[in-house]
């Protein structure tokens, strides 16, 4: 189960940073061209938005790993043993559900919806750039399962929830 999280947290440390410096890169080559070419460019600053995009998500797929999604520690960390233990593994039940209904089921629907779409500038289906959605939502899901399985084994050996 480590292993997975850390090929998974590699893969997605790159990717998400990856994307952040093209974004970095393309936000540049639109300054030097508005102002030093006089040409500006569309379908970099279009591509830099979907870009952003991404790397929010991925991003997010991370911290999900990390279990550092909205919670209220101060609440949970008074509770008794077994509570905390409930409530931890609610919460993951809680993202488990919101990524496959939201992001995988909704993101499938709406990247096909979007497929017969093209983008403005770049010439390319709009549901190509959606496809992100049900791909971090099963990223989301995997992390839940591998947090719910160490919440579980910390319990077993007394680290609490």
């Amino acid at each position: 189960m480590a292993a997975l999280r850390k090929v998974m947290n590699h893969i997605l440390y790159v990717v998400a940073g990856g994307s952040f410096l093209v974004m970095v890169v393309l936000t540049c080559w639109q300054v030097l061209a508005r102002y030093v070419l006089g040409n500006p460019s569309t379908w970099s600053e279009e591509m830099v938005s979907y870009l952003f995009a991404w790397a929010s998500l991925f991003g997010a797929s991370l911290v999900t790993g990390e279990r550092g999604h909205m919670n209220i520690p101060i609440l949970v960390e008074r509770m008794q043993p077994k509570s905390r233990l409930f409530f931890s593994v609610f919460g993951e039940c809680i993202a488990f559900l919101f990524s496959a209904v939201i992001l995988v089921y909704g993101g499938v629907k709406i990247s096909s919806l979007a497929m017969g779409q093209m983008t403005s500038s770049l010439g390319v289906a709009v549901g190509v750039f959606y496809i992100v959605l049900p791909l971090c939502g099963i990223l989301n899901m995997l992390y839940t399962i591998l947090n719910i399985v160490n919440i579980y084994q910390n319990s077993k050996q007394g680290k609490g929830a």
